[in-house]
Order: structure tokens, then sequence, then C-alpha cells
């Protein structure tokens, strides 16, 4: 089938059914883009230069789908995390707040956080003792705060 002879409405009715179908329609609109991404983040692999709307719903469905966009903005980022505190993997370079809100979301993403600072660290601590097994090169007083929060 040619999905590229389909009317916008059939592409939408297409994408909802399969969301990766967009590889094969070569002009998107973006509401077909919108259709797809919310039915699978991942889709947004398929699409060139998604518009920051379209890379918000990717995230808000999936914020590990955010390993597909190329150059992400700020809020991208932060709406990836508050989705899933695992995407911090794919952000180069995140930002403290952007690390602060991953750990909120999910404290053991703490280890996909390169030299996490002392205050990372604590944070997390403080969410689950056990999470000093996932930090590298713990520092002793890290080792005792973890101790501490084990005797609680």
């Amino acid at each position: 089938m040619d999905y590229n002879l389909l009317s916008e409405k059939e592409q939408i009715e297409a994408v909802i059914k399969n969301p990766f179908l967009i590889e094969n329609i070569k002009k998107l609109s973006e509401k077909v883009q919108l259709e797809a991404v919310k039915q699978n983040g991942y889709s947004i692999e398929y699409i060139k230069d998604p518009s920051e709307k379209v890379q918000l719903e990717a995230v808000k469905q999936d914020g590990s789908s955010i390993q597909y966009i190329k150059n992400p903005s700020e809020k991208i980022k932060l709406e990836a995390v508050k989705k899933d505190g695992y995407s911090i993997y794919y952000i180069k370079e995140p930002t403290e707040n952007i690390i602060f809100t991953a750990l909120e979301e999910d404290f053991r993403s703490i280890q996909y956080i390169k030299n996490p600072s002392e205050k990372m660290m604590k944070f997390a601590i403080r969410k689950d003792w056990r999470i000093i097994n996932d930090i590298e090169n713990p520092s002793e007083e890290m080792k005792e705060l973890a101790e501490i929060h084990k005797n609680l």
C-alpha cells in the first residue's frame, strides 16, 4: 500500500493502528506526526526535523524517545526526565535542574549521571540507602550516610 496516496485523515487512521508506518510516508503533516508519537514516542525516529510540539508529545509518551531527538531543548529534556528519570541516560551534559528532576522521578537514575555531586548522592541515598551500590566510588561520607539510613 502506498501511504503517500492517502488523505491526511486516512494517514492519521493508519498511524493510530501502527505509528511506525510514518516511515513510509514522505510528506508528513504535523497532525500525522503528532498522532504517531502520541501512539508511540519512539516513532519520532522516522520524523525529519520534528517541531518542538511533536518532540514534546514524543517524550510525554515515552521519555526515552529523547534519544532520537537531535539537540533537544531544555524544555524537551525536562519533560523527558519528568516522564522517565532513566531517560537522563540519553541527555548529554544535563543541567543540575534536569538531574534533580530525574532523581525526583526515579532516584535510581543516579547511575547514569557522570560524576554526581555530593548533593545529588545525598538526595538519592536519602530516598533509598541501597542506591549506594550504584554510585561509582562513593566517598566515606556517602557510605556513612547510607549506613545511617539503613538503620532508620
